[in-house]
């Protein structure tokens, strides 16, 4: 979109909303205001002739809510659309259903005085431009081709206890670590990931740029969808193979030695990396405390946080896969680690549950040291 503003409509049902957006793409340079709307109906009819080239789209609206409006946009116009939710669970569910039908981003609505908070505003601006510059045709087939695998997996009886071959080899995973740094597109991408993926695992660490409302309803959401179990990870958590701990929004999630793994120390500071939670602050800990018994997965994303844990992990000893270009919703993050040397081996969005697996497997192999464990025992 070089040399060209970009046009975006306002869809709120807050005058204040509208006002606070508008006067923000009014000052903004490489932007301009294409309208408002107050409703889904009202962004309906004003697509037409307006023609805007991103939409920010309300969660809670009255006539057509939020997921209406966006089902009707993507049906009629296929367009980038960053959603705008309010700091509550119920905002999160619909926000996180938004995305997995095609909204490129979203942004949280922050409590208190809207005008004064510049990193809110920061945020949506950023989010705008990553919008404009998505290939929409290819996003909303990644996220049909996600969502109707997620419908397969769905329908299968989710057990999450051990088998007994499965427990026995849990123990030899406990001292491993994988750490999984994410952002756009992220929660697509991990629902698809959790959907598919089986253990024995080793314990996985996942940072998702999030705010501190949603990671709660999101670790909610992904424990849902198969036999990992999957919380927001808390201080004092001990990491347990075959379970996902999410970092919390809003905070820093640090690892502890605990005897032959860690624990869970969540903490308050500055961003990292331009981000809180940091993937890099994760990565760090991982790559100290694991060392060669670290895998760093880099995904989707805009910016550089998670490049310096890729190369702590290496340096450590570890391993480093990185998501592709061709399926992320933005190869930002993985893209710079890959460039820097950081990468050991790139896989495609569709593999990443098999790539994990069978990279657990390589690089250690505790199906052999059972074995060798049980013939001990037998004889």
């Amino acid at each position: 979109m070089a040399n060209k503003k970009i046009r975006v409509l306002v869809v709120d049902d807050s005058s204040l909303v509208r006002a606070v957006l508008s006067d923000m793409i009014e000052a903004t340079p490489d932007m301009q205001l294409a309208g408002t709307a107050a409703n889904g109906e009202q962004a309906l009819a004003k697509i037409e002739t307006l023609h805007p080239d991103v939409i920010t789209l309300d969660v809670q609206m009255p006539k057509m809510d939020g997921l209406q409006t966006l089902d009707a946009l993507l049906a009629r116009r296929p367009m980038p659309v960053v959603m705008v939710s309010s700091l509550t669970s119920f905002g999160a569910e619909t926000t996180f259903e938004a995305l997995q039908r095609g909204a490129v981003d979203y942004v949280a609505k922050p409590e208190g005085d809207l005008e004064s908070k510049s990193l809110w505003r920061q945020d949506i601006l950023r989010k705008v431009r990553i919008a404009a510059g998505t290939d929409i045709a290819k996003l909303l087939a990644r996220r049909l081709h996600r969502a109707n695998l997620a419908a397969g997996t769905s329908a299968k009886p989710i057990d999450k206890r051990p088998t007994s071959s499965a427990a026995s080899s849990v123990s030899s995973l406990a001292d491993k670590c994988i750490v999984i740094g994410i952002s756009t597109g992220g929660p697509p991408a991990l629902a698809s990931l959790l959907s598919a993926i089986q253990g024995p695992l080793p314990p996985m660490v996942i940072v998702q740029h999030m705010p501190a409302s949603f990671t709660g309803p999101f670790a909610a959401r992904l424990d849902k969808l198969g036999p990992i179990r999957v919380k927001e990870a808390a201080t004092g958590d001990i990491l347990e193979p075959n379970h996902a701990y999410v970092a919390p929004g809003g905070l820093h999630l640090q690892l502890r030695r605990h005897l032959r793994g860690a624990k869970v120390l969540i903490r308050e500071g500055d961003p990292v990396s331009g981000h809180r939670p940091s993937v890099d602050v994760a990565m760090l800990c991982a790559a100290e405390i694991y060392g060669d018994r670290s895998l760093g997965l880099i995904m989707t994303g805009m910016g550089r946080d998670g490049v310096e844990g890729c190369r702590a992990i290496r340096a450590a000893g570890g391993y480093v896969l990185g998501q592709d270009g061709a399926t992320s919703d933005v190869y930002g993050m993985n893209k710079a680690a890959f460039q820097e040397g950081h990468v050991d081996r790139q896989f495609s969005l569709d593999d990443t549950a098999a790539t994990i697996i069978a990279q657990v497997r390589k690089q250690w192999p505790w199906d052999r040291h059972l074995a060798c464990h049980e013939q001990r025992t037998m004889s």
